[in-house]
């Protein structure tokens, strides 16, 4: 295990550093207009030039990178352009925002997800089965941000002019503030986020079960005349959740890195949204901050998943 962890960790550095040279080689060696940005449209050259200076957009490409490499590795990212706030501020305050939709939704989808398609899988060409595969299709095919909307529009703008407010339009309230408001501004969120990806996992869970419950060991274990409710959850979920653990990995890696649509749509000051006010006002510390924390996210919950794998299936062994 020490010497698997090790070697994972070795290999998720090396993708890190060469993240690192891939966004450096995308936001500073392509042409940007920043200092101009910054400065202006009437200001003068002498202006654009202190302000180039300043940020050290006037140094060598090389120094630059070795300059951002250095303070990267004392924690450092860098200081917003239009602010001078600290990225890693920046990111330790949307970071709750992101991590509060992200687990509560993964939380939603994953019982949905798993339930549905253990349903499926039991069930197979019931009319259960081609409901649920039904929802799966329809959900999977459907647009996150017209998903938002159709949530804000019924269940708050609706039900609001009925007198039901229930639901707010958007908006964060930290947990700190008390249970009740912080869950009641993330249940539109998360239900939309949910809905999106339980359709995956419902297909991906019928799709294991099915292969499972083919196997040989399944048939013994029926044929010890051990309950069946004990042979799907014990014996054959367990095994199939392999590829639904691994999809999980994968997905909360990347919304842990920010959720764009969801977050913009329901006024979610996360990180996803964080990045696009960035990206906008061409503010390259925090973009570049964001990409390699949310890259970290993923590095990490892939390490994550390789551990869950021989907990999960006993048959497999980390190497």
């Amino acid at each position: 295990m020490v010497l698997f962890l090790i070697r994972r960790i070795g290999h998720g550095i090396l993708v890190l550093w060469l993240i690192t040279m891939a966004v450096f080689a995308l936001f500073f060696v392509a042409p940007s207009n920043v200092a101009q940005t910054l400065a202006g449209r009437q200001a003068t050259p002498e202006t654009i030039a202190m302000i180039k200076e300043r940020l050290g957009l006037n140094l060598p490409v090389w120094k630059q990178y070795l300059h951002f490499i250095e303070n990267a590795l004392q924690g450092n990212l860098g200081y917003d352009y239009y602010h001078q706030v600290a990225v890693t501020t920046i990111i330790g305050q949307a970071l709750p925002i992101t991590l509060s939709l992200a687990l509560g939704a993964s939380v939603i989808w994953l019982l949905l997800g798993v339930f549905n398609g253990v349903i499926s899988a039991v069930h197979p060409r019931s009319l259960a089965d081609r409901g649920l595969t039904l929802f799966s299709l329809f959900f999977y095919s459907f647009p996150s941000f017209l998903l938002g909307l159709l949530l804000l529009y019924f269940l708050y703008f609706r039900l609001t002019l009925a007198g039901f407010t229930w639901f707010p339009a958007g908006g964060y309230v930290g947990i700190t503030q008390g249970l009740g408001a912080w869950v009641q501004h993330l249940v539109l969120p998360w239900i939309a986020l949910a809905l999106l990806l339980a359709a995956t996992y419902t297909r991906l869970t019928r799709g294991s079960m099915l292969d499972v419950l083919g196997e040989d060991y399944i048939r013994t274990a029926r044929s010890k005349g051990i309950r069946e409710s004990r042979v799907i959850v014990r014996h054959g979920l367990r095994s199939a959740l392999t590829p639904v653990v691994t999809q999980f990995g994968i997905d909360l890696g990347q919304l842990i890195g920010g959720v764009v649509v969801i977050e913009t749509v329901f006024s979610l000051p996360g990180l996803g949204q964080t990045a696009v006010v960035a990206i906008n006002q061409q503010d390259l510390p925090v973009i570049i901050g964001i990409v390699l924390f949310a890259s970290a996210a993923v590095v990490v919950s892939n390490i994550l998943v390789d551990i869950l794998y021989a907990v999960l299936d006993p048959r497999v062994r980390l190497h």
